[in-house]
């Protein structure tokens, strides 16, 4: 059963990598970097300053604690526990595949970035209910994560399911951590 989702997946993997064009290849390449999003960032917590002023660092801080609590949780538990090779480390599939930065790290499963961009967006959209157009935000949030998350596989340096699972488990640690601070009563009720 395994065996099967692998090959699934990697035929998976090799037809969305296929898909690459010129006109796309930089804009991928822009959107799996990670440095690029720090205005986005910021913006963010612009936006949660002006909204929740003296209590801002509560929710300046759930994301941090958010993100690095994801970040651990993919890159410090999960790659080294599975040690499944990224499929640009492959060595069946070098070949094959559309590599345009480098491969980076060893292993792949799961992918950090998606996990990392889906534990903010899932904060995002559980805080954004108290925000002006909070509905564009919410979503545009959830298409940044998707973007982020598909590059990786676009780049070559991610399998579907290190994606899917990444974003997966992202969302459930932001929705746990924002599950808990409800609970002990660190952030307002009133938010939710």
């Amino acid at each position: 059963m395994i065996e099967t989702l692998q090959t699934w997946d990697k035929n998976l993997f090799l037809w969305l990598n296929s898909l690459h064009h010129p006109a796309l290849d930089g804009i991928m390449i822009f959107a799996t970097a990670t440095h690029v999003w720090i205005p986005l960032y910021i913006l963010i917590g612009i936006s949660i300053i002006v909204s929740y002023k003296k209590q801002s660092w509560r929710y300046l801080l759930l994301v941090a604690c958010i993100i690095l609590c994801s970040d651990q949780f993919a890159s410090g538990l999960i790659k080294p526990l599975f040690e499944r090779l990224r499929p640009c480390h492959e060595p069946s599939l070098q070949a094959q595949i559309f590599v345009p930065i480098g491969c980076g790290g060893q292993y792949g499963f799961i992918s950090s970035h998606a996990a990392n961009t889906f534990a903010l967006a899932a904060f995002l959209w559980l805080l954004f209910p108290q925000w002006q157009y909070k509905n564009a935000l919410r979503w545009g949030i959830c298409l940044w994560a998707a973007i982020v998350s598909y590059s990786r596989i676009y780049v070559g340096v991610h399998y579907p399911a290190d994606v899917l699972l990444g974003a997966t488990a992202g969302t459930l640690i932001a929705i746990l951590f924002w599950h808990i601070t409800l609970r002990l009563r660190l952030i307002p009720a009133t938010v939710f």
